[in-house]
């Protein structure tokens, strides 16, 4: 084997074990497809292991490798267009469902521990989130705003989310040991290998 080949597996082996299956993202109808890709970009830069892409009333985003930077190879992409099965697989797996927002009950993300399973939902830009998945949401969070304009991109507010999570994870040392299961691991490093 040579060194290339060895340095790339030691890498694929090491960004896998830092992957954390707990912490997810659901897309809800975000519309432009560069919102997409940028948040695919930040997931992996924060260790997110699976996306949830919820697509019932835009068109499922063609996602750019230039804006991704490849992202979307290195990220688990799940589709949904029913609510009901896709609320049902997150409950199953143990996810909190926080929503993102402004309405009076939604708590600062500080506050929030970010270190139990949660899944974040992001909505579509200019509607929100769908009603269909806005009624299960467990809680909600919102990033504070200091200035005049009361919202973020909802690429920049998932990297504040993931940041904020990475965070309080990497301060309990969640990224020093394998979070994947070991079966789930070596499937997800026999995908790698060939990309």
């Amino acid at each position: 084997m040579g060194a290339r080949t060895k340095q790339r597996i030691d890498r694929i082996r090491g960004v896998l074990s830092r992957r954390q299956p707990d912490l997810t993202l659901v897309l809800d109808n975000i519309h432009d497809p560069h919102n997409v890709s940028a948040i695919l970009r930040s997931c992996d830069a924060f260790g997110v292991y699976r996306v949830h892409l919820y697509y019932t009333t835009e068109k499922f985003p063609r996602l750019g490798a230039k804006t991704s930077a490849s992202a979307k190879k290195w990220v688990k992409r799940d589709k949904h267009t029913n609510a009901a099965e896709l609320i049902d697989y997150l409950k199953e797996n143990d996810f909190f469902i926080l929503g993102t927002g402004f309405s009076p009950q939604a708590v600062p993300i500080a506050k929030w521990d970010l270190t139990r399973a949660a899944a974040v939902v992001f909505g579509n830009e200019h509607r929100g989130i769908s009603p269909e998945l806005k009624e299960h949401l467990d809680a909600e969070l919102c990033i504070p705003m200091q200035g005049m304009i009361q919202s973020l991109n909802v690429s920049v507010a998932a990297a504040v989310v993931m940041y904020e999570a990475w965070r309080q994870r990497s301060d309990k040392g969640m990224y020093d040991s394998p979070s994947l299961d070991p079966l789930l691991l070596e499937q997800a490093f026999a995908e790698w290998k060939k990309k």
